[in-house]
């Protein structure tokens, strides 16, 4: 790729050789941390309170409505947080009970979720045909008033 052959834009694209493109920051956690009640943490974006860094100090502070999709969806999200917890500090033995506690949960709330709604992925297991494309869908709440 010619460096000094100007792009569509008009631009050339270069960097003087000195300037850096990122210099990222991830703050550590230490065993044990602190961590927000499921409902909080998933409009947070972060199981842990040490690591919500808002950007431009901008919160959200909205509420998911109590529905078995946003329990199901909190549980699956507070499940990802602690498995990339698990990740860099796999001998925290309380996070990893906790973690398999969770798995169980999830397991059986997905499958009561998709005996009465229907599958919520195109993975879910289906019975006699391909359901994926039934209406209602999982997330249009005018088709699943009680979800």
């Amino acid at each position: 790729m010619d460096m000094n052959k100007p792009v569509q834009n008009g631009g050339y694209g270069r960097l003087p050789a000195n300037a850096p493109l990122a210099n990222p920051y991830v703050p550590f956690q230490m065993e044990d941390p602190p961590k927000y009640e499921p409902r909080t943490a998933i409009v947070r974006g972060t199981l842990f309170p040490g690591l919500d860094l808002p950007f431009m100090n901008m919160v959200n502070k909205k509420e998911l409505p109590v529905t078995p999709l946003t329990e199901l969806q909190t549980m699956g999200f507070v499940l990802h947080e602690l498995a990339l917890y698990l990740d860099t500090h796999r001998d925290d033995k309380e996070a990893f009970e906790v973690f398999r506690t969770l798995q169980n949960l999830y397991t059986k709330g997905r499958e009561k979720y998709e005996k009465e709604c229907g599958p919520l992925t195109h993975r879910s297991p289906m019975e006699g045909r391909y359901t994926w494309l039934d209406d209602p869908w999982p997330w249009e709440y005018a088709g699943n008033p009680e979800v």
